[in-house]
């Protein structure tokens, strides 16, 4: 299976500024699997929770054994490592590290703890930025679109490409 994992920082971690701490996530990542691809970092305006600094978002590419709970799982105990707490902190607020479970291949789940494909995935430009960088083929299992597709759907403002 190919995880597609989004990642973003907007807050300092042991690795250093967001930027650092999202080059020694997409490190890490290699605990689940091959990293296959990644993309290049972008800075991204918040959303919602605006009173907070940028985000260094990316996306990686793993080709992994694991299921996709257990995926999650080694998501979440990477961001434990980094300093992250999901009980704590504001909602969508200023974070040292987030990693989210993208897509699983063109698997459809929905559990108590885990949907894939993530269900925001296709609103959020700091998503299809990165993810259409390293996948533009890559359709959609239930919009039946294009990652690339569904990038042009979206207004070009709050993103920009770093490197």
């Amino acid at each position: 299976m190919i995880a597609y994992v989004g990642i973003g920082s907007n807050r300092a971690s042991h690795a250093g500024p967001p930027a650092e701490t999202v080059k020694a996530a997409l490190a890490a990542l290699s605990e689940l699997g091959e990293v296959v691809a990644q993309s290049s970092l972008y800075e991204t305006e918040p959303l919602e929770y605006t009173e907070q600094p940028v985000f260094i978002n990316a996306v990686a590419a793993v080709r992994t054994e694991l299921l996709p709970e257990a995926v999650l799982g080694k998501l979440l105990e990477v961001e434990r490592c980094f300093g992250r707490d999901r009980k704590t902190g504001i909602p969508k607020g200023p974070r040292v590290l987030d990693l989210d479970l993208l897509m699983a291949d063109d698997q459809v789940l929905h559990t108590p703890t885990l949907t894939v494909p993530h269900p925001a995935m296709a609103k959020r430009r700091f998503v299809l930025a990165p993810l259409a960088e390293i996948a533009p083929g890559l359709r959609h299992p239930l919009l039946h679109k294009t990652m690339r597709e569904l990038l042009r759907e979206l207004p070009e403002e709050g993103v920009r490409r770093l490197s």
